[in-house]
C-alpha cells in the first residue's frame, strides 16, 4: 500500500494527473471514442466516478465530450491533441512494471504468490474492497492457472 501511495504521489507531481485520470486517458486512447459507460466498465469504476474524473479532464482540455447524433443520451469521449500528448508523455503506472516482473517468474512461484495473497486478502476480509483501479489481477490468476 505504501509503494502504491508513493508511486501515486510521484505520478501526480510528474504528470499532474492522478492514477484514475491516467487510467481513463489510457482507456480512451485504447478505445477511440468510447461512451462514458464503456470507460467506466473498462476501468472498473462507477459511471458517476468516471463522469467526475472526465469533468476534471475536460477542464484541463485533455478530453472532449461528444453527444451521439442519433441518441443524444449517449455521450462519448475522445482525447484532445493536448490529451494525446499528455498520455504519450505520462509515466508508466506501477502495475505495468509489476505485471512485467510477475510474468518473468516461474509458474510455480506465480501460483504460490497468488495463493498467499488470496489467503491474506481473505483474512483481511478484502473481498468487499474494490481495488481494481489500482491493480487488476484477473489476468495474472488466469495466466498462472494455465501454466
Amino acid at each position: 500500500m505504501r509503494a502504491i501511495d508513493l508511486h501515486s504521489k510521484h505520478l501526480e507531481r510528474q504528470a499532474g494527473l492522478t492514477v484514475p485520470q491516467i487510467l481513463i486517458l489510457q482507456t480512451i486512447e485504447d478505445s477511440g471514442s468510447p461512451a462514458v459507460s464503456e470507460v467506466a466498465r473498462r476501468v472498473s469504476l462507477s459511471q458517476a466516478t468516471v463522469t467526475s474524473v472526465i469533468d476534471r479532464l475536460v477542464k484541463k482540455d485533455l478530453v472532449r465530450r461528444d453527444r451521439n447524433a442519433s441518441d443524444r443520451r449517449v455521450v462519448s469521449v475522445s482525447l484532445t491533441d493536448p490529451g494525446k500528448s499528455t498520455i504519450r508523455e505520462a509515466p508508466e503506472l506501477l502495475q505495468a512494471d509489476f505485471v512485467r516482473q510477475f510474468e518473468q517468474l516461474p509458474s510455480w512461484e506465480q501460483k504460490m504468490l497468488i495463493a498467499a495473497l488470496e489467503r491474506i486478502a481473505s483474512l483481511m476480509d478484502a473481498e468487499r474492497v474494490d481495488a481494481s483501479p489500482i491493480l487488476e489481477v484477473g489476468e495474472l490468476i488466469d495466466q498462472a492457472a494455465t501454466e
